[in-house]
């Protein structure tokens, strides 16, 4: 049972690695992927496990950033209702992520109200810029979208930065159609 268990373990934590050095090599936030929790549970940064999400103890970084997995893998209203979790859900990081799940549900508006929000916390997040230009352009307002991938550009100090391609080509996909 203990060899079992330890070849489960040694699976887990080289599935962890492997999955961190991809999101690192993808440009994704600056946190490393973590393993998929079931649902109500929430993967521990320092006790480097799942635990669950109404546990005290858990911090709201990892909160916050477990909500962000949940929205990337399509789980978006497990992370609206995780991020409703937060003792300080008023930060930059938590409205776009807020943001991000509003608007992949269908509900645009209210994403960028997010988005906003979050901007106004932290003028210099590019990736709440590139999500709220996203935003614009499902909406149909490409001069606003145009304007979060300047403020990108000033941000990133070019245009190589993933935040702006990824926006750019949002644009561009948009204007073709």
């Amino acid at each position: 049972m203990n060899r079992r268990l330890s070849i489960v373990t040694a699976s887990l934590v080289l599935a962890v690695a492997l999955s961190s050095s991809l999101a690192w090599a993808n440009g994704e936030e600056d946190t490393p992927a973590k393993p998929q929790c079931p649902r109500g549970q929430v993967f521990d940064s320092k006790a480097q496990r799942c635990v669950k999400q109404t546990s005290m103890l858990l911090p709201d970084a990892d909160r916050t950033d477990y909500a962000y997995q949940l929205a990337k893998d399509g789980r978006y209203e497990e992370a609206l209702a995780l991020l409703d979790t937060l003792k300080q859900p008023n930060t930059a990081k938590a409205l776009n992520y807020r943001g991000y799940a509003t608007r992949k549900l269908g509900r645009t508006d209210e994403g960028i109200g997010y988005y906003l929000q979050s901007v106004k916390l932290d003028p210099q997040y590019a990736l709440v810029r590139e999500y709220l230009g996203e935003a614009y352009v499902i909406k149909g307002r490409l001069d606003l979208a145009r304007e979060q991938l300047q403020q990108i550009k000033s941000i990133c100090g070019n245009t190589t930065c993933e935040q702006y391609q990824d926006l750019a080509e949002a644009i561009n996909a948009s204007s073709k159609t």
